[in-house]
């Protein structure tokens, strides 16, 4: 178990100030456009965030997932393989008026507490009505700290409203022990349509949450540190450790959700700060190297108990500044060389870093596999450092010393991909070819989009060394995740005949062995890649939704792009794109036939064209078009596109095989005691068709005001509900029916890990969730609280 303490800055619990609301009057403006804004059909969901953002292979996990529309929220789904996940609760937000009657409520909590006298007056005054809400269950049973936080998350004046955020799902999350550990793609569906995409992980090491731990507890390493930060909140982990132990701690943020659209810079920016068991500083972060998000490496100088902090840089803060924290001697990788390979040469890259099990990787460059490709290491040790590497059909070599001047620089013939790296601060390579007047050549490096530090400048210059290009910069629509793009590209026609060199240097002036970079030069190779937005998309039956495709055009091609899809699924139709010459997007069509039934499928696509008279594909790459702090907006890849034909679960009938076979002990009114439990017991005849009976769920539908289902167990052919009445949110005297759905659990699509027994993933169907299918209604049962 992890120990976390959460500091507030300029903030406290004021449980004696009366927060309800004042009337104020509401401009006509407000009016009209909520009044518009009703009369629209129901808005697509989206979600935000979800937390924690991930889990551990073999456990199942409760996760909240935050967004907007997401009511009737019914079923979810996490990409392949080994991982599933179902639908526990939706969560509204609640109105003006019920946090003021929150409000009071909290007060009188603390009260009650504080005398006897004081309960009993506090019982007689004419009390608001408790709002009947999952935040609001069990207040009673809550301790002083967890009435605190929920005053602070429901009336911290530094949080501000954001309904993109503002409802919630719970979900259950189960991990198949043999899940590859990993990212994953989670998705909630409603009768509205499916939302877009999230990020969830996968990992090996044992996990601890924030609000599991106490202010002095300890956590033994390694292990996974789950945690949010509010507006002005610093989070404090108690870590144990040896002395000598190389500690890495990666903090994962903006990898889980890269872009806020309404926040600058665009993301939550998170710091780290460890001490020792002293309070002496050890190690600080707030970045590693470009990324912005920080990882510490340091050798611990003796043993103890260690304080690890974690806060936004600006003090920020809301329910999407969500992280995950591996912390440990654990795998990671800090430098690489060389970056990539041509196609089909066998190739080791060699490695460094820390608690490194090989300082050799090999690079898989067979034919067919794409430009950019990613190798994996240390996934087992608990800590998967992800490198990136590019593989191409041109020629190959490696960079060779001295070369920092013109007179002494390497000579290349083109095409070539020269592998290198700047060993020094303040080193320059040049290098060196022939050309002819008029002849083009383009100068291209791959360093800041395969992970190395450099921030490369590339000059072209001919014999006497005058300028003849030069670039610093160039944006890569490919790289979305990038925001700074410091890799440079030019593209130039040579004068006249004769020797000229490109020199390459850091602009920062730094250097060292992990500064690599992979240089291209030669005449230009004109090709394309192209993303789809969105990867979600909800096709009403009988009707159609549209698709973007956004075209990068590279090296200076400027024809005609057909987007198309691959093997259409039955009942659906897609159109095909043609981004034309002098254009970089274009719109396709994809319908569902009417009367289509809700269901959930992938799509792939590809993009074609003729570039010098031969056919030229590639994989239509499926992206979220994001906005970054109110004005950028970036092209983020994801793992698969996904149509969906909303529409609400049929609306359950009574099961006649389950009534048939089940009945009630007493048909009086089961009597709930205010504050506490009932049991409801009802018997499965011998002679019962149907599913086993353990394998049956079910769950209240509509419930009287205060009354949740607590448990159900199955003993000697009876089912035993536990029902509670809530002591601050049900009534004596109140009454009503218990409404209970049966169902069982199927999976929706195709689950690898089950399916497969050598673990491959499934072709076809890239998604997979539990799916509730319901067997129908008990008749209802009669309850009513009473008191106590």
């Amino acid at each position: 178990m992890r120990s976390c303490k959460k500091t507030k800055l300029g903030t406290g619990t004021n449980f004696g100030h009366d927060v309800r609301p004042k009337l104020v009057p509401v401009p006509n403006f407000v009016l009209a456009l909520l009044l518009a804004a009703s009369a629209q059909p129901q808005a697509v969901p989206r979600i935000g965030y979800v937390y924690p953002a991930g889990g551990r292979q073999g456990t199942t996990v409760r996760v909240t997932v935050g967004g907007q529309f997401l009511r009737g929220a019914d079923e979810a789904y996490v990409s392949s393989p080994g991982v599933l996940a179902s639908v526990v609760e939706y969560i509204r937000p609640l109105d003006a008026g019920e946090l003021g009657d929150t409000a009071w409520f909290l007060r009188e909590l603390v009260r009650r507490r504080w005398s006897a006298r004081v309960m009993d007056a506090a019982a007689r005054q004419d009390a608001p009505d408790l709002p009947d809400h999952p935040w609001l269950r069990d207040l009673d049973e809550k301790s002083p700290g967890e009435v605190t936080r929920l005053w602070t998350s429901l009336f911290d004046p530094k949080k501000q409203p954001n309904a993109q955020i503002a409802e919630q799902v719970t979900i259950e999350v189960t991990i198949d022990p043999n899940a590859p550990p990993g990212d994953r793609e989670l998705r909630v569906a409603t009768a509205g349509g499916l939302t877009n995409p999230v990020r969830f992980q996968v990992g090996v090491l044992p996990e601890v949450s924030e609000e599991d731990l106490g202010a002095t507890e300890a956590v033994d390493l390694p292990a996974l540190l789950n945690g949010q930060i509010m507006p002005g909140e610093v989070d404090h982990f108690r870590l144990r450790a040896r002395k000598g132990l190389r500690l890495v701690v990666r903090l994962q943020a903006r990898r889980l959700i890269p872009y806020l659209a309404d926040a600058v810079p665009g993301w939550f920016q998170a710091t780290m700060s460890l001490r020792d068991p002293h309070g002496n500083d050890v190690a600080y972060g707030d970045d590693w190297r470009f990324d912005p998000d920080p990882v510490l490496l340091c050798t611990l100088p003796e043993d103890g108990v260690y304080e690890l902090e974690v806060r936004d840089a600006l003090y920020r803060g809301r329910d999407d500044f969500v992280y995950r924290i591996a912390a440990g001697e654990l795998p990671f990788v800090t430098q690489v060389f060389p970056l990539g390979a041509q196609e089909g040469t066998p190739t080791i890259a060699s490695i460094a870093g820390w608690s490194l099990l090989t300082d050799k990787l090999t690079l898989d460059t067979a034919p067919g596999g794409g430009e950019t490709r990613t190798a994996e290491v240390g996934q087992d040790q608990g800590l998967c450092s992800e490198i990136p590497y590019a593989v191409s059909a041109l020629p190959e070599c490696l960079e060779g010393e001295p070369n920092d001047t013109i007179d002494k620089a390497q000579q290349v013939t083109l095409p070539i991909i020269v592998n290198g790296r700047l060993g020094q601060a303040g080193d320059v390579d040049t290098f060196r070819f022939d050309g002819r007047a008029d002849e083009e050549v383009v100068a291209e490096v791959y360093a800041r989009r395969l992970n190395s530090p450099l921030d490369p400048a590339l000059r072209l210059v001919d014999s006497t060394g005058a300028v003849v290009a030069a670039n610093d910069d160039h944006d890569d629509p490919e790289m979305g995740l990038i925001t700074h793009q410091a890799d440079p590209y030019l593209r130039a026609r040579l004068p006249q005949n004769g020797t000229y060199s490109i020199r390459l240097c850091d602009a920062q002036q730094q250097g060292g062995d992990a500064y690599a970079y992979r240089l291209r030069i030669g005449p230009p190779q004109p090709d394309f890649a192209v993303r789809l937005t969105p990867s979600t998309v909800n096709v009403p039956p009988g009707g159609s939704a549209t698709l973007t495709a956004h075209a990068v055009r590279k090296d200076g091609f400027d024809g005609d792009i057909d987007v198309v899809v691959i093997d259409t699924p039955p009942g659906f139709a897609a159109g095909t794109a043609r981004i034309p010459t002098g254009k970089d997007s274009a719109e396709l069509k994809v319908s569902a036939l009417r009367g289509a039934a809700r269901q959930l499928v992938p799509l792939q696509f590809e993009a074609r064209a003729q570039i010098a008279g031969l056919l030229v594909s590639h994989p239509a790459v499926p992206a979220e078009d994001m906005m970054q702090a109110f004005a950028y907006r970036q092209l983020v890849p994801q793992q698969v596109l996904l149509v969906a034909v909303p529409g609400p679960r049929p609306v359950p009938a009574v099961w006649r095989p389950l009534v048939a076979g089940i009945r009630r002990a007493a048909e009086a009114p089961v009597r709930i005691p205010l504050g506490g439990m009932a049991e409801v017991q009802v018997q499965a005849l011998p002679d019962r068709q149907g599913p086993a009976l353990e394998t049956l769920r079910f769950a209240l539908s509509a419930p009287p005001r205060g009354v949740t289902l607590r448990g159900t167990t199955f003993t000697g052919g009876h089912v035993i509900f536990t029902v509670k009445a809530d002591a601050n949110i049900s009534q004596a005297g109140e009454s009503g029916n218990l409404i209970l759905e049966a169902f069982t659990e199927g999976i929706r699509g195709h689950d690898p890990i089950q399916a497969s027994p050598n673990r491959d993933r499934v072709p076809g169907f890239p998604v997979s969730g539990k799916q509730r299918l319901s067997l129908g209604v008990l008749p209802p049962i009669p309850i009513e609280v009473v008191k106590p």
